[in-house]
């Protein structure tokens, strides 16, 4: 099957498969859910088959003059738009705009990917709304977003949603050993654990560093019990160590707010103290059910801000003098 090297994910590769079969393609979808688990790495095997020019039965063939290009990233009815810096700003969509006065130059299709679409701003959401409200004809649009909340009620009903979730600790560890081989298995369950089964960000973790960056935030936690003016210190010490971060301070911003909800279920007993990780064992009676909704709250809303293009370093205080 065309997406048989994608782990987990079984409802979005059903309801891909059904509408390849059946040539009943949406002219915009919409692949929402945690980063890190394939939502990207789907809507580039949606493309291989859309611009495979002969087609294997269910799987592009690989060798034709299509999938050459596209593997290449040369071809000229692919493509795909990520953030300028924290944001998809107006002038992206605007240039798509002028692409898309051309009909597809060499395939049936056009394939527009367009990732991190919930770092939009309203101005460059309303762009895209009119794209997608009137889209020219075959072209192909797939959204890659954390969260359909995120993004205009209107753009959301114009696209078929596609859900994605996190994958079993087990398969998250197959994905990150095919990535890292030397890794040994019990290090990959323990990065796929702290990803919340996100393979994607447990692989972030591993080469960006940021596995320390954590580390380091856990060690501070654990100071809680000290003078306030030293708290307050290490607050914006390690503010200013997180806001030189770029692409990956979301990623590390969801792994504050798996800690909490994790600290959050011990303490409600949804979850068993054995069953939890040492580092959630050691803080665990810090904080009242009221305090950890609040904490995460304040992750939520400093995520919202970084998608507004506040000021990094003034979001990154004000975060860790709530969270320590």
């Amino acid at each position: 099957m065309a997406f048989e090297k994608i782990r987990g994910q079984k409802k979005a590769k059903r309801l891909l498969e059904k509408a390849l079969a059946s040539n009943r393609l949406s002219h915009a979808y919409l692949f929402s859910g945690p980063a890190g688990v394939g939502k990207a790495t789907t809507a580039a095997a949606v493309a291989d088959l859309l611009l495979c020019e002969s087609q294997q039965g269910d799987r592009p063939c690989g060798v034709c003059p299509g999938c050459a290009k596209k593997h290449s990233g040369n071809h000229p009815d692919y493509i795909r738009i990520t953030p300028q810096g924290a944001a998809i700003k107006i002038d992206q969509i605007r240039a798509l705009k002028e692409a898309l006065v051309f009909s597809p130059f060499e395939s049936g299709y056009r394939v527009v990917v367009l990732e991190d679409v919930h770092t939009m701003r309203r101005e460059a959401g309303n762009s895209l709304l009119k794209l997608l409200e009137e889209p020219p004809p075959n072209n192909i649009f797939i959204l890659i977003g954390s969260s359909a909340e995120a993004l205009l009620s209107t753009i959301v009903s114009r696209c078929q949603v596609i859900p994605f979730f996190s994958l079993p600790l087990e398969d998250a560890a197959t994905v990150i050993i095919a990535q890292s081989p030397g890794m040994e298995k019990e290090n990959a369950l323990m990065l796929a654990a702290l990803s919340d089964g996100c393979p994607g960000q447990a692989l972030t973790l591993e080469t960006e560093g940021l596995f320390e960056i954590y580390t380091h935030f856990l060690e501070r936690l654990r100071q809680q019990k000290s003078d306030e003016a030293v708290r307050v210190e290490n607050a914006l010490a390690f503010a200013a160590e997180i806001s030189v971060l770029k692409e990956t301070l979301p990623v590390l911003l969801h792994l504050f707010r798996i800690f909490f909800k994790d600290v959050m279920m011990v303490s409600a007993g949804g979850k068993s103290e054995q069953s939890c990780s040492p580092e959630v064992a050691a803080v665990r009676e810090l904080w009242n059910l009221n305090q950890l909704s609040a904490k995460i709250a304040a992750v939520d809303l400093a995520e919202k801000a970084l998608a507004r293009n506040c000021n990094r370093g003034l979001v990154c205080e004000v975060l860790m003098l709530d969270l320590l």
